[in-house]
């Protein structure tokens, strides 16, 4: 009897401290955020910090809670920053009422991939790569009136740099605080009992497939919104970019350096290879790729689990506490 009064106080006293950290993280990220503008630093620097932020912590939805490993994420990304363009320049949407609607459209988009989540490990990452070139194509041939054609869509008069700043740090926010709850809630242990042991899970009365696909919707909700603000920060869209598998290559890469599985993770990997990438390229411009390659590589190989995750293996009473 002691012995429970002790290891739930312990519980206790370890749920307090993720929560205290927690809350701290997020006051310490919104206010350095937040103030940007105001003293002087470069907005499109941490604009595209905040973007990498938000992919890198949904794609963690789908690979360090679900074990899904999506090559063809871009896909997201694209149909929100179309979906964004297309209201807003075509039906004569507000940019605000546009954004969220580019949300749904990667909701919607993730119901149609949902079949291939019956695939696993390399087949399902090459069949998200297909479909991803299969969506481009299809808004490559869609009526030049509705996509610009191969010269995309430009907003007009629409762009509002401070302003898409101030909305993707709400939407990096959001996604921080939706995969922070999601990591003590139900959907996230089931999420991760599904991606360690299918078939025990199920034993356990745990709904597989709809479970999978609730982490599946959440992972496309924001890079769609990541697609929407960014088309309303740069005024213009086309296919070139907003399906360039560059963006997928980027948010796998700054999520593992961080480490999956884990709320701080992803946000660390963003801020530390978006610091890189900068420092890289203002310093050898020809050469950046070469270089963040062989760091990358480095990271790979000195610290496979990423930055938190080594932490955390090296250090396991800190699970507990750091979120």
């Amino acid at each position: 009897m002691l012995s429970h009064t002790l290891s739930q106080q312990d519980r206790e006293h370890g749920d307090k401290v993720f929560w205290q950290l927690a809350v701290s993280l997020g006051v310490i990220v919104t206010a350095y955020f937040a103030l940007v503008p105001y003293f002087g630093l470069n907005i499109a620097f941490h604009f595209y910090m905040m973007m990498w932020i938000t992919m890198a912590t949904a794609f963690n939805i789908s690979s360090g809670f679900s074990g899904y490993m999506p090559f063809g994420y871009v896909a997201f990304y694209g149909i929100g920053a179309f979906t964004t363009a297309i209201l807003v320049k075509k039906l004569g949407w507000s940019v605000i009422a546009a954004v969220p609607m580019a949300g749904v459209a990667g909701v919607i988009l993730s119901l149609l991939f949902a079949p291939t989540l019956r695939l696993s490990g390399i087949y399902f990452a090459i069949v998200s790569l297909a479909l991803a070139a299969i969506c481009r194509l299809i808004i490559t041939n869609l009526p030049e009136e509705w996509t610009g054609g191969s010269f995309g869509l430009q907003l007009g008069s629409r762009a509002e740099p401070l302003n898409a700043f101030f909305l993707m740090m709400g939407v990096m926010l959001l996604a921080i605080a939706s995969v922070l709850w999601m990591s003590r809630s139900r959907l996230g242990k089931a999420l991760k009992a599904v991606r360690d042991d299918p078939e025990a899970a199920s034993m356990m009365g745990v709904n597989i497939g709809w479970v999978r696909l609730k982490g599946w919707m959440l992972a496309a909700f924001f890079p769609a919104l990541c697609g929407g603000v960014e088309a309303w920060y740069t005024n213009v869209v086309d296919t070139e970019t907003a399906f360039n598998t560059l963006v997928t290559t980027k948010t796998v890469i700054y999520a593992v350096a961080g480490g999956l599985g884990t709320v701080t993770g992803p946000i660390v990997g963003a801020i530390a290879m978006s610091w890189l990438d900068e420092l890289v390229w203002r310093r050898f411009p020809l050469v950046n790729l070469l270089i963040l390659g062989v760091a990358v590589m480095a990271l790979v190989l000195f610290l496979p689990r990423g930055i938190v995750g080594s932490v955390l293996r090296a250090r396991p009473r800190w699970r507990r506490f750091i979120p």
